[in-house]
């Protein structure tokens, strides 16, 4: 692959050479988020999965800052898990749960829900098999909605 170089202010280029990014100039790269309007930074954020999404919102202030105050990012995450625990999101929300507690309050339990639903678990020969997997308590409905997949596969 061609060395390409890029523009950036502060006369600061950046050479990418196969996978690697290096920088030359006086001044060291900033942080995307300290250079882009915050809309910008919002599209960006909202590329990530809910799990890198909480591991962003760890990296510094500013990044903790934008990705905390975006009911936008949270909401989208939510409806991801909505697909699968519309009940529970529905219901919570409905009790004036934000998006972000909603989203951290169902995002494992519509993890094992999908697994369920897929068959994971249709074959499961012994305790073993489920070592490392994180188990939250269902309740009936959910139960018999996984019943009602396994009877129709």
């Amino acid at each position: 692959m061609q060395d390409e170089a890029t523009w950036v202010s502060s006369n600061v280029f950046f050479f990418c050479e196969g996978n690697t990014l290096t920088c030359s100039g006086d001044t060291l790269p900033q942080n995307f988020a300290e250079t882009l309007p915050t809309e910008m930074s919002l599209k960006i954020f909202g590329e990530l999965d809910a799990a890198s999404l909480c591991s962003a919102a760890q990296t510094c202030k500013l990044w903790n800052h934008i990705i905390e105050d975006s009911e936008q990012l949270w909401s989208n995450q939510c409806m991801l898990v909505r697909a699968i625990c519309q009940r529970e999101v529905d219901g919570d929300r409905r009790g004036g749960l934000s998006w972000k507690v909603t989203l951290v309050k169902n995002y494992t339990k519509s993890c094992l829900k999908r697994d369920w639903l897929r068959g994971r678990y249709s074959r499961v020969g012994s305790a073993d098999e489920l070592r490392g997997r994180k188990m939250v308590p269902l309740d009936a409905e959910t139960w018999g909605e996984i019943l009602q997949a396994e009877l129709d596969r």
